[in-house]
């Protein structure tokens, strides 16, 4: 373990003692101060990606404060090329010809590269799947990429082909649809029942202070406009008979990060399945009979799904407009919360 000596950039895992001058420090200072060849801004996006434990237990705030003798341990992983390479990933491609393809993503697949995940993501597996044909706007790391979707949120996502294919879908998604046939919406299944069949959340999103991972609502003044159209679907009873979740469609009029899970969450009705944005309901499930309790216990991920897709094709101008079905999973998961045993 090392209290202060600089030594050579290593990967691998890493450990320092906090000394009594560094009580009450930053985490990110501490380690930046400790760590040899990586920059502070590094050093928080590995701590965001947990890659760093206080006392062996994993945190994720980089402004944490510490404490004389704690052992702080950081895993550098070896450093991401510089371009990704093509991968031989198995791609759902719903739509494709010379200019775009649109993809039905699967849970788990991350869309491009980042701090612990390097490969294996929607980047790698288009680089392979198109080759040298990609639009190059989005830089060396997401080539194509117009738009995300979350790790494990499904659905649908358009991937440009060509730079100008690019620049004139880009401009349509931030256009949000105001003046242009773009449409986006997303079938989620959420705790509780809404408080009208129909209603918008308007409010301002931006990253939270407390959790740089996290987004968070925040005042007029800041942020940037989030705006998310509902309308619920259907209805599920718990045990006892009374209203315990709802299956909903959100419709976006901007695509602010993690939009529809904080705004969801903002209204008192989070995501079933959400790891970061619904930890205060993980006890609602106990309303649930047993069969609909082992379903959402057993969940893996938020339940969103992005059900639908509608742009203008950037060379054409024709209009096209994708829907994709529910993956088996959140299938799965409603049939249980309608059966309701």
């Amino acid at each position: 373990m090392q209290d202060g000596d600089h030594a050579e950039a290593v990967e691998g895992l890493q450990a320092y003692l906090a000394r009594p001058q560094d009580k009450g420090e930053r985490l990110d200072r501490f380690l930046a101060a400790m760590v040899p060849g990586l920059s502070r801004t590094r050093l928080k996006a590995l701590i965001l990606d947990g890659r760093v434990t206080v006392n062996g237990a994993r945190v994720d705030d980089p402004g944490r404060k510490l404490d004389a003798g704690q052992e702080i341990a950081v895993d550098v992983p070896p450093p991401v090329p510089a371009e990704p390479e093509g991968e031989s990933i198995p791609l759902n491609v719903v739509y494709e010809d010379d200019q775009l393809l649109v993809i039905d993503k699967p849970a788990g697949l991350v869309v491009h590269p980042a701090a612990g995940h390097d490969s294996g993501t929607l980047v790698n597996a288009l680089i392979a799947h198109c080759g040298d044909s990609l639009s190059g706007i989005g830089g060396v790391k997401r080539p194509g990429i117009v738009h995300r979707l979350d790790k494990d949120t499904t659905g649908l996502l358009v991937v440009a082909k060509t730079d100008r294919a690019h620049k004139t879908l880009a401009d349509q998604f931030a256009d949000h649809g105001r003046t242009g046939p773009l449409e986006r919406a997303y079938r989620a299944v959420v705790w509780g029942v809404l408080p009208r069949k129909h209603g918008t959340v308007d409010a301002n999103l931006d990253r939270s202070t407390r959790h740089r991972d996290r987004m968070a609502v925040v005042s007029r003044e800041k942020g940037r406009e989030a705006i998310t159209h509902y309308e619920t679907e259907e209805v599920f009873a718990g045990a006892n008979g009374e209203a315990v979740a709802s299956l909903v469609t959100c419709r976006l009029e901007t695509g602010r990060t993690h939009q529809i899970r904080v705004h969801m969450a903002h209204i008192g009705h989070p995501l079933i399945g959400d790891p970061v944005y619904a930890g205060g309901f993980r006890t609602k499930a106990s309303l649930l009979g047993p069969q609909a309790r082992a379903a959402v216990e057993a969940f893996p991920r938020q339940a969103l799904h992005a059900a639908l897709l509608g742009f203008a094709h950037p060379i054409t101008d024709e209009e096209l407009i994708f829907e994709s079905d529910l993956p088996v999973d959140m299938e799965q998961l409603i049939a249980a919360l309608r059966a309701g045993g």
